[in-house]
Parts: C-alpha cells; structure tokens; sequence
C-alpha cells in the first residue's frame, strides 16, 4: 500500500473519530471504548497493510 493511501486512510479515521467524540452525545465511558477499539483496529491494519502482522503472530515465546 502506498504511504500516500495511508496517510489519507489515517487522516480519514482521524477526523471521523473526532467528528463523532465531538458531535455525537454519549457516556465519557463508552467514548473510552469506542476510542480504543478504534484505535487498535488501526494499528492492527497499519500493521497488516506494511507486512508486519504476519510477524507479530508467528512469534513464538518459550519452548
């Protein structure tokens, strides 16, 4: 994937994010959560979309 598509991709997830912590009337709770869900579901697929996750889960810890 070019980096330019995931700038754009990032800057995209970016600003819908804020559009809705700021728009959209909920608990400080579920914010919480609907901001790390958001956030680790990027950074598993900036992951994938570099070729890193492949990696991270055929890591093998111990015997």
């Amino acid at each position: 994937m070019p980096l330019v598509n995931l700038v754009l991709a990032l800057i995209v997830v970016g600003v819908a994010l804020w559009l809705i912590n700021t728009y959209i009337p909920m608990a400080s709770s579920i914010k919480t959560i609907l901001n790390v869900v958001v956030v680790v579901a990027v950074a598993i697929w900036v992951l994938q979309a570099v070729g890193m996750w492949g990696r991270i889960t055929n890591y093998k810890v111990g015997l």
